[in-house]
């Protein structure tokens, strides 16, 4: 598959950024190419060749001196950036993690481990980081595990209280596409706006980066867009987008403001309402402040939001009198009540009577990734299996922290009373919790609570700094694989296209290793290598389609590099079905119908998530008590410049760095009532933490809003600061979205930000830790 010439050899292949070609000299990589079928490539490729030889590269089996002396043990010490590791052979390390989880699961249970991956790894189809650690953990017995998603927690919890189980997949995995958007729409109305960078990445990648031509071709046809957030740049510039810079956190309000007016004015779909939702009336009550006093009016709304109430009015008149698409995007319902602008958006919605019309309704996604919105692929992907897991115990993924720290205590989640388990050994592989998660100074503590900790990397990232063990894993370009994502293309190859860097094992065979050693060697392998478990999950994948004729054999497919996915759909209209006969087509709700209010949420008695849509004050917003203290509001968006925290080090993601730290922009007039320029260093802090970051002003925010995107690496090397590299969240709350969904709510925080003064510190975030032989 790779083109050879004397000099350099070409191969392709997938992330979840996209496809494209790595061009190999001598065993190195030293370039990339773009897919000249994809019409959107993501710039994020440029990080590759840098980070694939990377000196934060984990070249060899580790373990960190302390636990190799002392023994297994709660260490406050994980995590220094003074710690040290030490050296060992591959067999020696296997079997003292083998005796470490046969005591752990002996001594304590199964439920006392913690297998903590997240799965951004890579985008292959076998060698997909979570889910090789949930199978070999059930091999050898289970242990505890996490529900729902950093990314969309309340969406996963709530909206099947609303919809349906099926009903919330559909919101999810297939909302109307681009091209039915640009086709049927007349107005898209998005809170959040429509971040084309968001675009660039998919979990599994895209064989083409669709939504970005999308948004141009809607645009063209006529397609109008109002995007509701505090950045003007958060929608593509050629969609002219009118833009309404809201005071972030406030959505809801301007959404029970937007149904107010449609009730008042007589523009409430009424028989929709009547037929295909319960609760309307309940709701209806509230917004006209039958049952609070308050009637949730423009006027109500304007003070909250800081839009003009007549702006609103004008809007919710404007959304009537065409067909209206309304999107919520994930970062919305990242904020402490983010169920509310889910539910009030699909409220409101109905009250416009366009659910399950072509080109109306609701969704939750677009221009948060690239899939949403990009078709279907209703007959499935090669999946590795993860085996079935005996022990009952899980924990919402938001909550590690507070398990960690507090094993035994009682927690809601989605109507059930839960107690933390006591967790004594975490394993972790494919994710970076020191990204994902908030107040990282809170969470390294909880790092310190197991006896042990063991990951599987790739890098020298935060976690890896705070494991006892250390297994150095290959990258995606050390292996051969398949991938693709969820409405995609095509299936592609994914060949090796460099040797394992050092000591580098694939996880399969490192799992394959200590489950051997475990006494489930068997179970876990099958007895297949990975070579012939790759072969034997795209032919059981392709057999299960139903079309195999259609598909060719594993050799052909390999040797072509590709297939087109057989099946694949580009869906119209989001319920449809369900507006056409919810007699014959019922949600999979208690009532068959939309529920604008659910007497079980109801039932569950959370104050923090009543029973319908309600206006919550989040207290992280501008313009509460709080922000006295903490004046500006920061936004924690995704990056332009990688995935998440991956590649952080790679030409790409530090073009964009400032003074070699994460850029903070500011709007003209917040830099200058605190003496700011572009390109200072500055110290953004809260009552949580404080980081180091370099200033751009822009006039692309509202003012109050700073926006510091996330993914730094965390580095707590500088005394007197949480982090020297700008990782904001060492400023976010570590607390649930509601008891409901317990979702992340890392996306809004209030600061105070100021020139940093004296000596700038060295960013150590990408020097290795020290490693000895033993």
């Amino acid at each position: 598959m790779a083109q050879q010439n004397p000099e350099i050899a070409e191969y392709p292949t997938s992330s979840h950024w996209g496809t494209y070609s790595v061009l190999v000299a001598d065993g190195t990589v030293v370039g990339v190419r773009p897919d000249p079928a994809d019409p959107a490539p993501s710039p994020i490729i440029g990080n590759v060749p840098e980070a694939q030889h990377h000196a934060t590269r984990v070249d060899r089996p580790v373990v960190r001196r302390r636990w190799l002396e002392n023994g297994p043990g709660p260490d406050d010490h994980r995590g220094r950036p003074d710690d040290e590791y030490v050296a060992l052979e591959w067999d020696d390390l296997l079997d003292r993690l083998a005796a470490e989880l046969d005591r752990v699961r002996r001594t304590h249970g199964n439920q006392a481990i913690y297998g903590g991956s997240y799965g951004w790894g890579s985008a292959g189809r076998l060698h997909h980081a979570q889910s090789q650690l949930h199978r070999f953990l059930n091999s050898i017995g289970g242990y505890t595990r996490s529900r729902t998603t950093y990314s969309h927690a309340a969406v996963e919890v709530l909206a099947p209280h609303v919809l349906g189980d099926q009903g919330a997949y559909d919101l999810l995995r297939r909302p109307a596409t681009w091209q039915a958007i640009a086709e049927h729409t007349d107005l898209l109305v998005t809170f959040g706006g429509l971040r084309v960078s968001n675009a660039w990445t998919a979990s599994g990648g895209r064989a083409a980066h669709t939504a970005e031509p999308g948004m141009r071709a809607a645009a063209a046809r006529g397609l109008r867009t109002i995007s509701i957030s505090p950045l003007r740049d958060d929608t593509l510039a050629d969609m002219g987008a009118e833009w309404l810079p809201a005071a972030p956190g406030t959505d809801t309000a301007i959404l029970l403001a937007l149904m107010h007016v449609l009730f008042t004015e007589g523009r409430a779909d009424t028989a929709f309402l009547d037929r295909y939702t319960v609760g309307a009336d309940i709701l209806r009550r509230y917004v006209l402040g039958e049952t609070d006093g308050t009637p949730k009016s423009p006027e109500w709304a304007a003070p909250i939001c800081e839009l003009p109430a007549e702006e609103l009015r004008g809007l919710a008149r404007r959304m009537a009198a065409g067909r209206t698409l309304i999107n919520v995007g994930w970062s919305v319902q990242r904020a402490r009540y983010g169920e509310q602008p889910l539910w009030a958006g699909i409220a409101l919605a109905a009250c416009l009577g366009q659910i399950g019309l072509p080109g109306g309704g609701f969704g939750a996604g677009y221009g948060s990734m690239g899939s949403y919105g990009g078709g279907a692929t209703p007959l499935g992907l090669p999946k590795l299996p993860q085996g079935a897991n005996p022990v009952d115990e899980y924990i919402p993924v938001a909550r590690v922290a507070d398990m960690l720290l507090h094993p035994g205590e009682a927690y809601d989640f989605n109507g059930e009373r839960r107690r933390y388990p006591d967790i004594r050994l975490v394993a972790w592989a494919g994710g970076n919790p020191f990204h994902h998660h908030q107040d990282l100074a809170r969470l390294s503590r909880a790092f310190a609570r197991p006896d042990t900790v063991v990951v599987a990397e790739t890098h020298w990232t935060a976690t890896a700094r705070h494991a006892d063990i250390v297994l150095p894993a290959t990258t995606s370009l050390e292996r051969d694989d398949v991938t693709a994502g969820q409405g995609d293309l095509r299936l592609r190859a994914m060949p090796r296209a460099v040797p394992p860097h050092g000591q580098a094992r694939n996880e399969y065979d490192v799992y394959a290793a200590l489950a051997e050693r475990l006494g489930a060697g068997a179970a876990f392998t099958e007895g297949r290598t990975s070579a012939e478990w790759l072969r034997h999950l795209y032919e059981d994948w392709r057999g299960r389609t139903g079309r195999s004729e259609e598909v060719p054999g594993f050799d052909a497919f390999w040797a072509d590099g590709s297939t087109p996915l057989p099946g694949r759909t580009e869906p119209v209209t989001l319920l449809g079905d369900f507006r056409a006969d919810p007699v014959a087509h019922p949600l999979g709700t208690p009532s068959g119908r939309i529920e604008l209010f659910s007497a079980t949420i109801a039932a569950f008695g959370h104050a923090d998530c009543p029973g319908h849509p309600v206006w919550l004050d989040p207290g992280e917003r501008l313009g509460t008590e709080r922000a006295r203290t903490w004046p500006l509001l920061l936004l924690a968006n995704q990056p332009t410049g990688r995935l998440h925290s991956q590649q952080d080090m790679g030409a790409h993601s530090r073009s964009q760095k400032i003074a070699g730290r994460a850029p903070l922009r500011l709007h003209p007039d917040d830099a200058a009532a605190r003496g700011l320029s572009d390109g200072d260093v500055v110290r953004v802090s809260n009552d949580r933490g404080s980081c180091l970051a370099g200033v751009a002003i822009s006039d692309d925010l509202r003012r109050g809003v700073v926006q510091l995107s996330t993914g730094a690496w965390y580095d707590p090397s500088a005394p007197g600061v949480t982090c020297a590299h700008g990782n904001p969240n060492v400023l976010t709350a570590d607390i649930g979205t509601s008891s409901l969904s317990q979702g992340t709510t890392g996306q809004l925080a209030l600061v105070e930000v100021e020139r940093h003064t004296g000596p700038v510190p060295p960013v150590r975030a990408f020097t290795p830790p020290r490693i000895t032989d033993r």
